[in-house]
């Protein structure tokens, strides 16, 4: 374990890592009419999408792009959708993009990621025009106009997919739920502000049911984590969850890059310690049998190699 001051006391830093594995990314810049609009489409097509344990697939708003950037010269959002292997992603970017993107009002879906694999994306959905679509060249990119009560639809023939990183977590214990939400919301809000390239795929960043692999009782292919839920702690022999901590979140992270991942981490971790309340900061892993990447919290926090100079790292952490 380690300790970092605060200018709100002691923050225990346990000494492990957030174990990450691989899935398939593709990103969508939507545009609308106006950024209330491209932020409805951005919402909706990527709803119902936390985990691939049970969701169709893992996606989130990335950010906002000026109409400045965009191909179209209209207020843009950025969303990056994860699935298992490329086959399913292209399943998960036809239903969003033809049920939740072109329904919404004025929006148009262009192409985010210059990728391993092209998906062809608009060339399957201009099929929906019904032989009244047609090609259009849009900011240099080929789309489709396909037509809809409103006027058109636009869609960029093909998109980008790429391997990506997933996984990327940790856990915030503090001594209240307001503290513990208001220390995840500030980390949220650092990743967003700071970091490009990552999602963050459960509502507002934060998940406060943490899961494991499989189930003591039932059928399941996971169920609550009993290790950190603190209404627990007396009563399972395997609890993490520290005296004087009563809440605990989670901040799941994306990302496009191993690299991005691990930025995130840090800009959260530091955030998130830096608010009052902070009892602890941990991460969940498998042992290394779920993923082949690794972020580990003593690199987030800039703590040096042994634990007794650990106190070395407490200014930078405090910086945040």
């Amino acid at each position: 374990m380690y300790f970092v001051k605060t200018a709100y006391g002691v923050v225990q830093v346990e000494d492990t890592f957030a174990e990450m594995f691989p899935l398939w990314a593709a990103r969508v810049l939507i545009t609308a009419q106006n950024e209330k609009w491209a932020e409805i489409a951005a919402s909706i097509t990527t709803g119902y999408a936390t985990s691939v344990i049970a969701a169709s697939a893992e996606a989130a708003i990335e950010r906002i792009v000026p109409a400045s950037e965009t191909p179209d010269k209209r207020p843009g959002i950025l969303i990056q959708i994860y699935n298992k292997d490329r086959f399913e992603l292209k399943h998960s970017l036809m239903g969003r993009i033809g049920q939740c993107t072109m329904t919404c009002p004025t929006t148009a879906a262009f192409n985010g990621l210059v990728g391993k694999r092209v998906l062809l994306i608009g060339s399957s959905l201009r099929y929906f025009g019904d032989g009244f679509q047609k090609k259009a060249l849009i900011g240099g990119r080929k789309c489709w106009k396909i037509p809809v009560m409103e006027g058109n639809f636009l869609v960029e023939d093909g998109f980008g997919a790429t391997e990506a990183v997933a996984g990327g977590n940790f856990m915030i214990f503090a001594k209240t739920m307001p503290e513990c939400l208001a220390a995840s919301e500030a980390a949220v809000d650092a990743i967003r502000a700071q970091v490009p390239d990552v999602i963050m795929p459960f509502p507002g960043g934060v998940c406060r049911s943490g899961s494991k692999a499989g189930s003591f009782k039932y059928k399941l292919k996971a169920s609550t984590n009993q290790a950190y839920c603190p209404t627990l702690r007396e009563i399972v022999p395997d609890t993490v969850v520290p005296p004087g901590a009563t809440s605990v979140f989670e901040i799941v992270i994306n990302g496009l890059t191993l690299d991005a991942v691990k930025k995130a981490m840090e800009v959260g971790v530091v955030a998130a310690i830096n608010c009052p309340g902070i009892v602890k900061i941990s991460a969940g892993n498998y042992g290394g049998k779920l993923g082949p990447f690794k972020a580990h919290l003593k690199d987030a926090i800039g703590v040096p190699e042994t634990p007794q100079d650990s106190a070395k790292a407490a200014p930078k952490a405090a910086k945040a």
